[in-house]
């Protein structure tokens, strides 16, 4: 073994062999209970981030420990086309040739995506490999493939049929960017100052006064102003009842418009009068069908206003907002302007503002579909991990709107709808039909829009496995439904719920039975990692200069189930700084206990009467098999790694390791061989408890350790990937091995004894070489025995020069102590150190903690902090406090220890 692991090359190699040995490769003909997940597909144009490195890790911690517990593991991957990003992507690059979508014509521009994405399409999952992900890569879907393409019309053609799909002119959310509708998932709300601007509408007809008459309304946006049909009161308002049925002019265009009553205007807001443009605002929409008020709209799908605009036409809305506000304080219509924060719509995509705008769209009638996927969720059928997101998912539900499913881009599923010019029959076909079925014209014509890219993702869990067109098939029946969804809160509406419902609709079963919600990335100050914001990181950046073990490790470690993650560059160290504990340690047994067996995996009956720390060591190992196997059931991944990293580094390598130091490098062969097997049994063990985790280091140690059972080359058999998983050891096995409570908690006392002194040696900086005396003064004389048989051992772990266990010890002077709960620790310093130049150091140091301190106290009664801060960041330091508080305590401790000798 080389003396430093080196990741680069060996992970290249082990993924290779992983993938030439078929060990990522599951279906129905094999052996094992199924257990299925598949993969979030990221988008066709995406680049692994670090929510990517979380989400996927997750799943693969997941399926690398199903598949060594036995069981018949598919994970399904595969991307998304991503129509409107990836259709972005594409008219970026044309235009750095001069050249638009319009230009190539729509053929010809697909060819060209087509032609993109075999180039940079597969960019994520080579990612994704390096990340050491074990998914099923001869399975690998994309959802513009042939068959995932008929998949999507099927269920089209079907729900259109079943009368769950229809098209309306109706208010949806407009990217004038990006030139299509969007869905209301896909219309992100983010709270921006604004600005309420109140406009006086002048009473039209008889009665009219030349200064202030009329009505003044309260708006956001002015510029839709030339499109108002009526302005409207709440009909329980008594100042407006009498304006009710007469006109008002509106301004710029003076247009006569109607007064209504109805009841959706709130009286609270603004003046208790709103304007109507139904064709620029969905409630206003709703006002206007109630009232049949035909609407007006005044803007062109680029954002600049359009011939009813008047004087504004061909101006871009935001310098229409500025020139109508401009005319209207001119002609003493603007009352005030003041200050409003309020949620602005933005596309996902682009974070172009949103505009409401009444445009012809294609809807699925979510309220039929959603009914059952509430039954499944209310009977448990399907359950949120954490629980607190089965609220979210509920009232979404009861709550849902029709879903706006059609684009008007051309990189996307084409809408298959079908109308002959002839006779004027709408149908949708499968296929792509030349005769119109109603009067046997060829003059048909395809709907010209695409489907939203989800429409083919909600088909995701069953159309993978290959239905319709094999519907029957074998891996569908095994793997459907599948058993854990991984994924981000963001997606919970875009996908998860929509998959739940195209899984009964469709399947007539739920998709999964658990969906697992991560939280977010996010950077040590609390901000959502972001490349606009230039706090992101690079995962493959980690992985070049930690390794994918470490930063899989890492992130384990750091984040708690359902909860934000909070990252920076040096928490990865975490995982360097395991992996390199467990090499070294690796590297320590092979060198002096030989190489293992693969027998080394099981537990037999020692062959010579085994020491406490056998006993303590092996007791240890089968707390951390339950509580990682417990861990891992229950989707606490942070509690099974840092239960590894307890045992692994603590009581392994801590303890019993420089326990072993000692008796392998003496002369009783029987204690050598003995130790030797604990050693190897352990590691062995916890090779396997970490590979889900860790996959790359495990199956290197694995290996150039003796305990593969194949030679390399045989399948998949030999490998650590495919090797069982722990369970805890006979009970009669353990019995001769000496596990009992007492024996255990012996050792757990004495090792207590040995970090009392280790401690007073740090407190004291006194070197790890230099020897030191400590005396051990013994609670009683039953536990005097036991301790004076571990003289030898203690000694040895403490570095200690001398070492007495006496319960009758007395000491000149006072000395720096501890107790513990077998006695007493203490320390002489007499000659071991410069009183004064100690005293110094301490002093200096208590003095800096103080100032901390002090610092931290004043930023927590803060008010504003306390408020603004994200809550992370302030629990963070309020546990700085106390860590400071206790720090500052036992420094005042140390000092006056040594003021008194």
């Amino acid at each position: 073994m080389e003396k430093t692991y080196d990741p680069g090359e060996l992970e290249a190699r082990w993924y290779a062999a992983w993938e030439q040995a078929g060990a990522f490769h599951g279906d129905a003909a094999r052996d094992g209970a199924p257990y299925c997940i598949v993969m979030p597909p990221p988008n066709v144009t995406g680049i692994l981030h670090m929510g990517h490195a979380l989400n996927n890790t997750i799943q693969d911690i997941l399926v690398r420990w199903r598949r060594m517990q036995g069981r018949n593991v598919v994970w399904m991957p595969g991307t998304d086309h991503a129509g409107i990003a990836t259709q972005n992507v594409v008219e970026r690059a044309l235009r750095e040739e001069n050249l638009s979508r319009e230009d190539l014509g729509r053929e010809q521009f697909v060819e060209r995506v087509w032609s993109w994405r075999e180039t940079y399409g597969g960019t994520i999952i080579r990612q994704l490999k390096r990340l050491g992900c074990s998914c099923d890569w001869a399975r690998e879907r994309f959802t513009m493939d042939e068959g995932l393409s008929r998949a999507v019309e099927e269920v089209f053609v079907r729900l259109y049929e079943k009368g769950l799909i229809y098209r309306a002119n109706y208010i949806i959310n407009w990217c004038p960017r990006c030139h299509t509708a969007l869905s209301d998932e896909e219309s992100e709300h983010r709270d921006a100052a604004g600005k309420l601007y109140y406009i006086r509408y002048p009473l039209a007809g008889e009665g009219r006064r030349e200064e202030g008459d009329g009505v003044v309304v309260a708006t956001t946006r002015p510029e839709t102003l030339l499109g108002d049909v009526a302005v409207a009161v709440n009909p329980q308002d008594a100042r407006y009842r009498e304006l009710v049925g007469r006109s008002v002019l509106l301004p710029v265009l003076e247009r006569e418009i109607p007064v209504i009553a109805d009841a959706f205007v709130d009286p609270e807001f603004g003046t208790g009068i709103v304007k109507v443009t139904p064709a620029h605002d969905p409630n206003d929409f709703e006002i206007g069908r109630r009232h049949e008020l035909a609407p007006v709209n005044v803007m062109h799908g680029d954002g600049r206003m359009n011939e009813n605009a008047g004087p504004y036409a061909g101006t871009d809305r935001f310098a229409c907002r500025e020139a109508i506000v401009k005319q209207l304080e001119t002609e003493g219509l603007l009352e005030k302007v003041e200050a409003h924060r309020h949620a602005v719509g933005h596309c996902y995509r682009c974070n172009t503002v949103v505009e409401p705008r009444l445009s012809p769209q294609w809807f699925v009638r979510m309220k039929p579909l959603a009914v059952p996927a509430v039954e499944a969720v209310r009977r448990g059928d399907l359950r949120f991990v954490p629980a607190r997101w089965t609220k979210v998912y509920l009232e979404w539900m009861e709550n849902i709107r029709d879903w706006c499913i059609s684009r008007q881009i051309w990189w996307g599923h084409r809408i298959p709808v079908f109308t002959c010019r002839t006779c004027g029959k709408e149908w949708a076909a499968r296929g792509t039909p030349r005769r119109c079925p109603a009067c046997g014209a060829e003059t048909v014509r395809q709907d010209e829009d695409v489907l939203d890219t989800w429409f083919s993702s909600w088909l995701w869990p069953f159309s993978t496995f290959g239905w319709p067109a094999a519907a029957d098939n074998d891996d569908l029946a095994f793997y459907y439904p599948t058993d854990d969804l991984v994924t981000a809160s963001e997606i919970i509406f875009f996908w998860v719920a929509r998959m739940v419902m195209a899984g009964l609709e469709v399947m007539g079963r739920i998709p999964f039975r658990n969906v697992i919600i991560h939280g977010t990335v996010r950077d040590d100050k609390g901000a959502k990692m972001s490349k606009s914001l230039g706090n992101s990181i690079d995962p493959l950046t980690i992985v070049e200069a930690y390794s994918a073990d470490a930063l899989r490790f890492s992130l384990m470690m750091i984040t708690a189930t359902g909860q934000d993650v909070y990252v920076s560059n040096e928490k990865f160290e975490i995982g360097r700084n395991f992996g390199t504990k467990l090499w070294n340690a690796a590297r320590f047994i092979r060198a002096t206990a030989g190489a293992g067996t693969p027998s080394a995996c099981s537990l037999s009956r020692p062959g010579a009467d085994a020491d406490p720390e056998d006993s303590h060591i092996l007791m240890k190992l089968q707390d951390a098999i339950r509580l990682c196997t417990e861990s891992l059931g229950r989707y606490r991944f942070n509690d099974a790694a840092q239960g590894l990293y307890e045992f692994i580094w603590h009581q392994f390598c801590d303890w019993y390791v420089e326990h072993a130091k000692t008796i392998l490098r003496g002369a009783d062969d029987a204690a050598r061989e003995r130790v030797g097997r604990v050693l190897h049994h352990v590691l062995s063990t916890a090779i396997r408890l970490l590979h889900p985790m860790m996959p790359f280091l495990t199956e290197e140690l694995w290996h150039v350790m003796g305990y593969s059972a194949e030679p390399e080359g045989q399948g998949a058999q030999g490998f650590v990937i495919t090797a069982p998983w722990p369970e805890p050891a006979d009970a009669a096995v353990l019995e001769a091995w000496g596990c009992t409570e007492t024996r255990v908690q012996f050792v757990e006392d004495k090792h207590e004894l040995i970090r009392i002194g280790r401690t007073l040696r740090a407190d004291y900086a006194i070197p790890p070489g230099k020897a030191v005396d400590f005396a051990i003064k013994p609670v009683s004389a039953e536990a005097a025995e036991p301790l004076a048989g571990e003289r030898a051992s203690m000694g040895a772990l403490l570095n200690a020069g001398d070492l007495a266990i006496d319960p009758d010890v007395r000491l000149d002077a006072a000395v720096p102590s501890g107790v513990g709960r077998l006695g007493t620790v203490y320390m002489p310093l007499a000659g071991v150190i410069d009183v004064e130049t100690e005293t110094d150091r301490l002093s200096k140091q208590l003095a800096k903690a103080v100032q901390d301190l002090e610092r931290v106290t004043h930023k927590l009664e803060n008010a504003h902090f306390v408020q603004k801060a994200p809550r992370e960041v302030v629990l963070r330091q309020e546990a700085r406090k106390q860590e400071l508080a206790g720090r500052v305590e036992k420094l005042k401790r140390l000092v006056a220890t040594l003021s008194a000798l």
